[in-house]
């Protein structure tokens, strides 16, 4: 029989997709009120791995990745999706959204985003929130599984999560 225990604090992230840099500003903002101080704020990224966000927030797209310094329990996952699913539709104009934020968490060994979206290798967790296993850390960097999204397999967004988790221990550490 395995012992139950409780989880450990995560790293809570963010992904910020957008066409306007001024409502992404807003946004980044808003979310900190939300989740409390950002530790990190990725350069700004051109978003150039998929076409399908275009028809509803425009061309050429940006991203940023960002993470906030309290540390998070991966319980609480499904109600940050729902605030940020929220605050995507304030931003909505004529019902297309103007800004994509998918929030998501580190752990020494993983990352996982939250989805709305069910698949094989995704887990409800509740409300109707999926973890979707992205990327897991193992021989000193994040390797790829057959289902992470071509624009997280990447070196420059492994580099930057390498950054954000290396922050991470360093809070677990100093606890």
């Amino acid at each position: 029989m395995s012992t139950l225990r409780l989880s450990s604090p995560v790293k809570l992230i963010a992904s910020v997709i957008y066409h306007n840099p001024e409502i992404a500003y807003e946004a980044l903002e808003r979310l900190s009120q939300l989740f409390g101080k950002m530790d990190f704020i990725s350069e700004v990224l051109p978003f150039t791995h998929t076409q399908y966000y275009y028809p509803e927030m425009g061309k050429p797209l940006f991203r940023r990745f960002v993470s906030f310094q309290e540390l998070i329990y991966p319980g609480q996952l499904p109600k940050i999706k729902i605030n940020t699913n929220a605050l995507e539709q304030n931003y909505a104009l004529d019902g297309k959204r103007q800004v994509n934020i998918d929030p998501g968490y580190l752990t020494p060994e993983r990352l996982i985003l939250a989805t709305g979206k069910n698949y094989t290798h995704r887990v409800y967790l509740k409300d109707g929130v999926y973890a979707d296993l992205t990327l897991i850390y193992q021989k000193g960097d994040f390797q790829d599984l057959p289902w992470t999204y071509p624009d997280y397999a990447t070196k420059q967004v492994k580099e930057i999560l390498k950054l954000i988790r290396k922050k991470y221990l360093y809070q677990r550490k100093g606890r």
